[in-house]
């Protein structure tokens, strides 16, 4: 199974909605809150290109983008190809 991670903040709707889809897929993830931890926020920022919105979902370290990506990736059905790769 791939490796996710997710960078979030915990008053967050599309976090929220994204940790959902995963989870529906039975997908572990390790979750990262930056609200509260500007080190890790610039991690993400400088993981994902520049930016700065949560939630940012990375797989085996591949960056898919926010919520709305990964649902237009499950949309597409190569979410669960991405899911399914070797971690």
């Amino acid at each position: 199974m791939a490796k996710v991670e997710i960078y979030t903040s915990p008053f967050c709707g599309f976090c929220h909605r994204a940790k959902h889809l995963l989870s529906q897929k039975n997908v572990a993830f390790e979750e990262v809150d930056v609200m509260m931890d500007r080190a890790r926020k610039n991690e993400m920022v400088q993981r994902a290109g520049g930016r700065t919105s949560v939630p940012q979902i990375f797989i085996d370290g591949e960056h898919v983008g926010g919520c709305d990506d990964l649902f237009a990736l499950d949309s597409a059905g190569k979410l669960d190809e991405k899911l399914a790769a070797a971690g």
